[in-house]
């Protein structure tokens, strides 16, 4: 089976791209390379790399198309509303019609930026979605264009990723995990917008890779919740993060951010039914990547 990655030198989509390469899937990815971050992964996977932007190039033949290309900062988002609706909701609509021409099965990663503030936890897959920020809209709009598709006969997944961290998530448009860990290596405290006490469903990004390998696989439709079903306070992630780098005293708080919600953790029960299983868990997970950093720091 052939799977066009697109957004696939991103954190998520090289992961997923040199997963399924792994698994012995034929993959190739398409990505402007604007805010790659994961190039090198895929060429240490051996995954063809496509250069050029969706909203110009058409995706390569094939029978499966992971949709992970996106603009993923909430904040950044505030600043540039227009750019966010049109690489999320309208390229998404784009790569729908290409994957509906080509007769191909889509997987859109969405997020759970899109349930906005929860009336109730954990959040199952029938929650309103009213989303807080553009950057959430702009992924709810890319669902609902695949929606329209779906009519004239588009299958396709939506998985809507909870908070995804992992190995090479650095930049300016990293996770809280990331941002904690960067300043513990410089022996700073993490910085916490608002009171910490919010809280967050971290899942590692391995194990999504693994679901999206799941639903090309089962070629499942519908829309999927995927974290772990464990919610997490900022605090509480700060103060792990603190022990892991030996740092003592108490983290620094910020005003909180525009947009930002006050608590998500994703109902998984209709992820598990198709068989999988989050396997890291956030413990396992942060001190792999403290390892990492350690031996990176070595050599």
């Amino acid at each position: 089976m052939k799977i066009v990655v697109t957004g696939g030198a991103g954190f998520i989509g090289s992961h997923v791209a040199a997963h399924l390469k792994s698994r012995g899937f034929d993959v190739v990815v398409v990505d402007s390379l604007e805010r790659a971050s994961g190039a090198r992964r895929l060429k240490e996977a051996g995954v063809p790399l496509v250069e050029g932007d969706l909203r110009f190039v058409e995706i390569p033949k094939c029978d499966a198309v992971v949709h992970a290309a996106a603009y993923i900062s909430v904040e950044e988002s505030w600043e540039k509303p227009y750019e966010y609706m049109w690489n999320n909701a309208a390229v998404t609509a784009k790569v729908g019609k290409e994957a509906l021409r080509m007769g191909a099965f889509l997987v859109y990663l969405s997020s759970a930026a899109v349930y906005g503030n929860p009336i109730y936890t954990p959040i199952d897959e029938e929650h309103p979605t009213r989303p807080t920020s553009p950057y959430g809209l702009s992924k709810l709009a890319g669902e609902e264009a695949l929606a329209m598709l779906r009519n004239a006969g588009l299958k396709y997944a939506v998985a809507r990723l909870f908070n995804v961290y992992g190995p090479g998530q650095t930049g300016p448009y990293a996770g809280v995990i990331t941002k904690f860990i960067e300043r513990a290596r410089a022996g700073l405290p993490p910085v916490i917008f608002g009171s910490g006490e919010q809280t967050r469903d971290f899942v590692h990004v391995l194990d999504v890779a693994r679901f999206v390998e799941t639903l090309v696989e089962k070629g499942a439709q519908g829309v999927f919740n995927v974290g772990t079903g464990r919610a997490v306070s900022i605090k509480e992630l700060a103060r792990v993060v603190m022990k892991l780098a030996g740092i003592g005293g108490e983290p620094i708080y910020a005003s909180p951010r525009p947009g930002d919600i006050a608590h998500s953790v994703a109902n998984i029960k209709k992820a598990r039914g198709l068989g999988w299983e989050p396997k890291i868990t956030l413990e396992e997970g942060l001190a792999q990547l403290w390892d990492s950093v350690h031996l990176v720091d070595s050599n």
